[in-house]
């Protein structure tokens, strides 16, 4: 029998590594999954990559994993906001990496490697410095940079509902990053507000089918 659900937050994120490469879902606090973030940051990785829209906010979240210093680099494409307070001093102190990353071409990048593609050209970004050290090609008479993949060990969503099998459904914008997350990533973790019994979400309405995801764990209340 196939079950992939998790008793707690703890256990589900229990054997990420020291250096892993993690997508955590998520625009801003909508969607964020801000539980299982908080196990990570007990379990006590350290040495982290992490993908994510922006730098954290405030001080939870995304934001307490940075103030625990457990993150050696972030791929994003908004770093800097009015609460980003602890990147924006451990960037400025030296103890953070940055790749900054357009939106869409972050977007494009995560699901460039759910899907098997070795990379794709875009002109977001041609003559800046974000292209700098990229290939660049003349398509058309229009210029294009070279972007590669994202690929990830894990990644950490949030949805509504889901079942054993994995299925999720989300509510309204959280979705986010989340589906293509879970597609680039060797292991999905998915924290929900419900797990549902099989079958009872309806499968015209399921955006990421349980293939995508190895685990599935409830909220605390």
């Amino acid at each position: 029998m196939i079950d992939k659900t998790y008793e707690s937050l703890q256990r589900a994120v229990a054997d990420v590594p020291d250096g892993a490469t993690v997508m955590i879902g998520g625009f801003g606090n909508a969607g964020m999954p801000s539980q299982l973030i908080d196990a990570l940051i007990e379990q006590g990785a350290r040495e982290l990559t992490i993908v994510n829209n922006n730098a954290g906010n405030g001080d939870s979240g995304l934001a307490a994993l940075l103030a625990a210093k457990r993150v050696r680099k972030i791929i994003c494409s908004f770093p800097r906001q009015t609460d980003s307070h602890h990147f924006d001093a451990l960037y400025r102190a030296g103890e953070i990496e940055l790749e900054l990353t357009p939106q869409g071409n972050l977007a494009e990048r995560i699901r460039a490697a759910g899907a098997g593609i070795g990379g794709f050209f875009t002109p977001t970004g041609y003559g800046t410095l974000l292209a700098e050290g990229k290939e660049t090609r003349l398509i058309d008479g229009r210029h294009y940079v070279l972007e590669s993949p994202i690929h990830a060990d894990y990644a950490l969503i949030k949805a509504l509902k889901g079942d054993r099998w994995g299925n999720l459904v989300y509510r309204k914008t959280a979705r986010n990053f989340g589906p293509i997350m879970a597609m680039a990533a060797k292991v999905a973790i998915a924290q929900v507000a419900e797990i549902v019994p099989l079958g009872e979400l309806d499968p015209e309405n399921i955006v990421t089918p349980g293939i995508f995801v190895q685990r599935v764990v409830k909220e605390a209340a």
